[in-house]
Parts: structure tokens; C-alpha cells; sequence
């Protein structure tokens, strides 16, 4: 069955003789296929005919004046937003020919996006084209593309992944590469295209809107809010897609090993989470069960914390408990821990300038050009995280922090310290640890409720900016703790998200990423609590995601508080 959205957001069920083409996996599970049944809604604006409506001219995130000369057709250009407009019906518009590409790491949803983009060119375009550009921005690069059809989509509606059309870390980001895009897009005559991806991505995106612009081709280029981080948001996008569902899934596992942890009473579970520049998914996990320690990255920097004081504080509570007849717990930190503390910051932002601009030599003269006391701090590091420090970068230039096993590092320097305790007479108790990382587990898993429709508004609304003839904009949905249809939609200007940074040595434009807020609801409400969840065992396990039932459609912590509404 192909199920088709009309005008008034419902949906109908439409026999077609086409087999299902495009997904491997041809075997589904009865949540998949029911999950395939599931009617989306959508906010009430987009099943209304409505207008666009501009706002006021848009600065950027920092440093203005470096963003306004690096994107000089788009800097300033208003944000949008799709308000109700008084016409019976909804204009008809003239076909288009849109790609899309999925950027960057997997984040449940995505295919949603996909879909709603899809119904929206299908519905209000009618003859449009849609373009699925295949193993991401190489794909645009490369013209490696498949035309999406209501046959090869259907199978991927409300699916977890991105195997529709696969994703890619690729950058388009030299005059080459950059001729390539130009290339594809005038071969295929695109009026729009939409990236889907993280931070990293959408500014790839903003800066193929630049180009395209200053060369008078016609091709749009709006973007999309993924990261399962959920580093890529701000007042006007306050989420990033893929972070409820991952934070329910990590959420899970979690309150799993907190039973196991209680069931043996003689484990301590380090669990590192998926987070390389922000603690977010961190912060949401604990929210949700109530583990004994839980190191927030944002708060470990603004106290300077060392290794030696975040290592004292894991074990001034393993000490308090073990004084209760506890010697098990749950901890849990993000991958990005290590580059949270200045004086890793420091070393990993040496060793960044070091592998920017020559060889590293086998016999160690390169760590001459460290700081005294960066290299006292990287001769004090286990064998095994020196050599991840020093393994190649990402495209992008960051450190690969999910390679950087930083939980087996503390476990270690635990030991350590309560050995040293133990000789003092200050701790009796026993300590196993063990090591966790719950990473990829998350990121391709079911859309939960919120996600799917989540994801679709935004596709559909990706449509819709395009439509308007507006480029250089993310796609964003907004009054997120309100039922569906109440959401507002519209898109932010990119270039208003935009701060430099020094990437590989040189400085260069970047979606400012948002931190955890020290002073935000989120977090206040965790500090609030974690002192008697340290001492006392007050652990949640949430079971897996509902997708039918009272609390199937619950939002996560994070985005309840943050719109002032109680979890």
C-alpha cells in the first residue's frame, strides 16, 4: 500500500501494482510495518493555504562583520515565517526540480524529512521532480542521484536511518568541488536544494547558497536541523531532529545496567554518551533515570576543572556510597569529557596546530612544539588515549572524540585514587568498573512520535521555502511542547547561526554550537536533584520507546523545560 497526503493533512490508502523497490532490508518486523501505517500530522498552518511573511534583517551569532564579507548576497536576508492567509484554496504552483542530500551522522528521522518535502512538491507542485542525491555531498559532487518515486519512498516512511539514500562527511568546500556542485545543478535544472544535517552541514549549505547566488543560478538551498547531539539549535530552532529518539534509546540502556548495577551490588557502570562538543544528550539521559554521577562537560569548564578534580569528585561519591553498603553505581559523562577540560583544551588545540602544518616524526621531536606544560599533561595521559589524541582528524577538522575511550581513562584514575585512599584508611569498599559507550545504538533507531512528525513539518516546510523562492535559510518548526498542530513554522536565516572559528590552521565561517546552559531550566533542574541521586538510588528505567499509550507522544525532558513546562 502507498500512502498519499492530500490537501486536507489526511491520509489515504492507494493500491499500487509497483513492487517496493529501493530498501535491502525486504523483511520487516510488525512494528516496522506498523510504524509504516502511521498517520503524521502536521501543524495546522501547512494544511491551511498560508502566506510568508518576513521579519526584520538578521545580524550573526558573532563576529558580523567577517560573516557579512564572507556571504555577501545573503548576510542580513530576514528569516521567514508561514502565517495563515485568507484564500479558499491553496495556490497552485509551478513544478520543480529539488535534490536532496542527508549530511553527516545518522540521526533518526531523517527519512521523515524526506517524505515531507516529497508530499509537499506532490501536493502543491504538482509535476515536481525530486532528486535523492546518494552518499552525501559527494553525491552532489559526483551527480550520483536517484529519482524518488511514491514507490521508493514508502518503504522508508517512519523508519529509522538514512539507507533511502545513504549519507556522506563529505565538504564542498574548494573552487573545484565547488564548480562540481554548479555542474550538477545546472545538468539537472534544480530550482532547490535541500541539505539535511548538523552544524557542519547546513553552514556547507549556507555557503552553496552564497555561491549559487553570486553566480545568478536559480538553484535554492535550504536546510535542515539533524544531530542526535542536539548541539544545532537556537531560539528560533529549538531542537535538532534525532535527539528525542536517541535520548529515549541511550535512556533504555541505561536503566538497564542501573538493574544490573542493583541486581549484583558490585559494579560502578561508566557509560560515555554520544556529545563530542556539547553534553546535552548527557544532561537528557540523566534527566531520565537518575544516575549517582553525572559530569555535564559545559560545568566542568567553567570550574577549570583538572583530571585530578573531576577524578576526586566520581570518587568522593563512590566513597559516601560505600560508607551506605553500596559499592555499585552508574556514572555517566559525554565522549566530548576530555575536551571540556582546559588544560586538554589547551593540549588538544597545540597538537590541532601541530597535525595542521607538518609530519608527525616516530621519534617524538614534534612534541618540542608543545607547551611545558602541555606536555607534561600528554607524558601523564595513559599510552592508549596519547594515540588517540593523535589520530587523524574528521573532515571537518575535529578531534575524533568517540575514539578517545574516555571512560576506560577514569575507571583507571579512579582505581588509582581509591587504592591511594584505601592505604589512608579514607575508603573501605570494593570497586569494579565497568566500561560502556552507548554511540551508534542511538542513531538509527524508530523515529519516536515526536521525531516523526517533527521531521516530516520540517520537510514539508523545506517545500514550502523553496516554493517561496527563498534560499539560505534552515527550515524550522517551532512551539514544540504544544500539540502538533499548534507548532509554528518558517525558516531561520543561516548566516544569523554563524561565528568563525579556526579550523586546520586557518579561521573560517561556522554554525556557532549551542552549549549546554549553565543557567537554563535543563540544567538547574538536574543540579537541583543530584546530590541526593548520588547518595540515595533513585534510578528510573524508562523501558523502551511507546509509540501508542499514554506516554507515547511525551516529549523529552530538555525541550519541556526549556518552553517553561514541567517534565
Amino acid at each position: 500500500m502507498v500512502y498519499q497526503l492530500f490537501a486536507n493533512g489526511d491520509y489515504a490508502a492507494a493500491k499500487s501494482t509497483a513492487p517496493v523497490t529501493g530498501r535491502v532490508a525486504a523483511v520487516y518486523s510488525e512494528i516496522q510495518n506498523s510504524r509504516l501505517h502511521h498517520v503524521l500530522p502536521l501543524p495546522s498552518v501547512l494544511r491551511k493555504p498560508f502566506m510568508i511573511v518576513d521579519g526584520p534583517a538578521s545580524p550573526a551569532a558573532g563576529s558580523p562583520d567577517e560573516i557579512a564579507k564572507l556571504f555577501p548576497c545573503l548576510f542580513g536576508q530576514p528569516s521567514a515565517a508561514l502565517v495563515p492567509a485568507d484564500l479558499g484554496e491553496f495556490p497552485s504552483g509551478q513544478s520543480l526540480k529539488v535534490g536532496v542530500v542527508l549530511s553527516g551522522g545518522q540521526a533518526p528521522g531523517g527519512h521523515n524529512v524526506i517524505s515531507g518535502i516529497f508530499d509537499y512538491l506532490q501536493e502543491h507542485c504538482k509535476g515536481s521532480t525530486l532528486y535523492g542525491f546518494k552518499g552525501g555531498p559527494a553525491g552532489i559532487m559526483k551527480c550520483k542521484y536517484v529519482v524518488l518515486t511514491p514507490e521508493y519512498i514508502y518503504p522508508y516512511r517512519n523508519q529509522g536511518g538514512f539507507d533511502m539514500i545513504c549519507s556522506g562527511r563529505d565538504k564542498i568546500e574548494t573552487p573545484a568541488q565547488f564548480k562540481q556542485a554548479e555542474e550538477t545543478a545546472l545538468k539537472l535544472d534544480l530550482d532547490g536544494l535541500v541539505v539535511i544535517g548538523g552544524d557542519d552541514s547546513n553552514t556547507n549549505a549556507c555557503l552553496l547558497a552564497e555561491n549559487f547566488r553570486s553566480k545568478n543560478m536559480k538553484t535554492q538551498v535550504i536546510g535542515c536541523p539533524k544531530t542526535i547531539d542536539g548541539d544545532l539549535k537556537c531560539k528560533e530552532v529549538p531542537a535538532s531532529f534525532g535527539f528525542d529518539t536517541a535520548c529515549k534509546i541511550y535512556a533504555e540502556m541505561i536503566g538497564n545496567v542501573m538493574v544490573d548495577a542493583r541486581s549484583t551490588g558490585k559494579y560502578y557502570h561508566f557509560v560515555r554518551l554520544m556529545g563530542r562538543a556539547a553534553s546535552h544528550i548527557t544532561l537528557e539521559c540523566a534527566l531520565q533515570t537518575h544516575p549517582n554521577v553525572t559530569l555535564v562537560g559545559e560545568e566542568v569548564a567553567l570550574k577549570k576543572q583538572t583530571l585530578k578534580s573531576v577524578t576526586d569528585y566520581v570518587v568522593d561519591v563512590i566513597c559516601k556510597r560505600a560508607e551506605l553498603g553500596f559499592n555499585y553505581g552508574v556514572i555517566l559523562l559525554p565522549e566530548g569529557l576530555i575536551d571540556f577540560i582546559p588544560e586538554v583544551q589547551q593540549l588538544i588545540a597545540e597538537l590541532n596546530e601541530i597535525l595542521a602544518n607538518e609530519v608527525v616524526d616516530e621519534a617524538g621531536l614534534w612534541k618540542m612544539k608543545l607547551k611545558r606544560q602541555s606536555l607534561q599533561l600528554f607524558e601523564f595521559l595513559p599510552p592508549t588515549i596519547q594515540e588517540q589524541l593523535m589520530l587523524e582528524r574528521d573532515p571537518h577538522g575535529n578531534v575524533q572524540v568517540a575514539k578517545i575511550e574516555t571512560e576506560k581513562m577514569l575507571i583507571q584514575m579512579v582505581e588509582t585514587e581509591l587504592e591511594q585512599r584505601k592505604e589512608r584508611g579514607a575508603y573501605k569498599g570494593q570497586f569494579k568498573g565497568q566500561s560502556h559507550f552507548f554511540g551508534y545504538e542511538g542513531r538509527c533507531g524508530l523515529p519516536s512520535n515526536f521525531d516523526a512528525a517533527y521531521c516530516y513539518a520540517l520537510g514539508y516546510a523545506s517545500g514550502a521555502l523553496l516554493q517561496s523562492g527563498k534560499t539560505g535559510l534552515i527550515s524550522s518548526v517551532g512551539n514544540l511542547a504544544a500539540p502538533v498542530e499548534e507548532w509554528t513554522v518558517g525558516g531561520t536565516a543561516l548566516t544569523s547561526l554563524m561565528d568563525v572559528e579556526r579550523r586546520h590552521g586557518k579561521f573560517k565561517p561556522v554554525i556557532k554550537k549551542a552549549m549546554v546552559e549553565l543557567e537554563g531550566a535543563p540544567f538547574k533542574k538536574f543540579a537541583s536533584s543530584r546530590e541526593e541521586w548520588a547518595i540515595n538510588n533513585r534510578y528510573i528505567s524508562p523501558g523502551p520507546i511507546q509509540f501508542v499509550g499514554p506516554i507515547a507522544d511525551k516529549v523529552n525532558h530538555t525541550l519541556l523545560l526549556e518552553f517553561g513546562v514541567e517534565a
